[in-house]
């Protein structure tokens, strides 16, 4: 498996400008929420792209920050999808934020972080657990949905909630992971690339 696709350029001009500032004072705060508190690293362009439709923007903040902040499954695993579901997708952009800014405070090695974009789900890399998360975002990015035999797997390893939760998980960055897409925007200068970029 390789991540979709990708752009050869490293640099792609927009499609859709994102805000620069200064910014209108609403736009401002709303900007700072979808950062890290005291983070000083200016917003993302992902969010300054979005920043466009106020409304829209103002309605996505508490479904993104319930998955990151607020989720009922372990951050290793949702980092794990997360991953994984932007590698499929191509959305290197999305791929690269997490890969630098959360994979190893959760736990994943660079091998790992790697092998979202590269491998499958029989990688070496991956525990019984992980294959299964990985399964997951394939079957998911494949026909939207996922096979009786792995949902049984995931109901054994899961409570009630969790499956839910990785599945709009996988539906979130894969929405985010579209907008990326569509506007062409550029990979932020401090994220990590694809392997073999």
């Amino acid at each position: 498996m390789t991540a979709t696709n990708v752009t050869s350029d490293p640099a792609p001009e927009p499609r859709i400008t994102p805000l620069h500032p200064p910014y209108a004072p609403e736009t401002d705060a709303m900007l700072r929420k979808w950062m890290p508190p005291g983070s000083g690293v200016e917003p993302l362009t992902l969010f300054r792209v979005l920043a466009i439709h106020e409304v829209l923007f103002a309605r996505m903040r508490p479904l993104g920050a319930g998955i990151l902040a607020h989720g009922q499954i372990a951050p290793r695993e949702r980092e794990l999808m997360i991953l994984r579901t932007c590698a499929r997708c191509g959305a290197e952009y999305e791929w690269g934020v997490h890969a630098e800014a959360f994979s190893a405070q959760v736990g994943l090695s660079g091998e790992q972080v790697a092998a979202t974009a590269t491998s499958d789900a029989d990688d070496p890399a991956w525990s019984a657990n992980d294959a299964l998360l990985i399964r997951l975002a394939d079957e998911l990015h494949e026909s939207c949905d996922v096979s009786d035999e792995l949902f049984a797997a995931l109901q054994e390893r899961y409570s009630a909630d969790q499956p839910l939760e990785l599945v709009i998980t996988a539906g979130w960055y894969r929405l985010l992971s579209g907008v990326i897409n569509a506007a062409r925007l550029p990979r932020e200068p401090w994220a990590a690339v694809f392997p073999g970029r």
